[in-house]
């Protein structure tokens, strides 16, 4: 073991109490500390000689404090990413027959889509498929923003006729 790391597991045995509670600090008592002051010493054993640590006791706690601030952030990640599960995985699967029944809606709605008096299909298409903005449509189809809002209002409204099944 290098001087650098024999220092450091030295000062880290007697230093440990103190580094543990500033590592619960960090943490919260979720009981991983004991796991974050075992980093610390795989990461104090790894040190070489050749780098040179002016104050090992600044150093070790630097190291635990990075390491417990690693850990907290990768912890909420996954708690943020369980979540995402939990809000949008399996518990959101529809039943066939709620499936069935957006399959039908969709039919519904995309069937109104292709019924849409000219211009208003042709506007609805370029703005809301498209994603053209209103002032591009206006210019290409040779009416007014004004007219162009007017058909997106009227096709947003008998889509919505056709989705609610009237």
């Amino acid at each position: 073991m290098s001087t650098n790391a024999s220092t450091l597991t030295e000062l880290l045995i007697r230093e440990r109490p103190a580094l543990l509670r500033l590592v619960q600090r960090i943490l919260g008592s979720d009981g991983t500390a004991e796991d974050v002051i075992q980093s610390v010493w795989f990461k104090a054993r790894g040190v070489d000689s050749a780098q040179q640590i002016d104050n090992p006791r600044a150093y070790l706690y630097r190291l635990a404090t990075n390491l417990a601030t690693d850990h907290g952030r990768e912890r909420t990640r996954r708690t943020r990413l369980l979540a995402e599960h939990y809000l949008w995985g399996p518990d959101e699967v529809l039943s066939t027959e709620e499936q069935a029944m957006a399959q039908d809606e969709l039919q519904r709605v995309l069937q109104a889509a292709e019924h849409l008096p000219e211009p208003t299909r042709t506007i609805f298409r370029l703005h809301r498929l498209q994603g053209m903005t209103q002032a591009d449509v206006a210019r290409r189809q040779g009416v007014s923003v004004t007219t162009v809002e007017n058909h997106v209002r009227t096709a947003l409204q008998r889509l919505a006729w056709a989705r609610a099944g009237r």
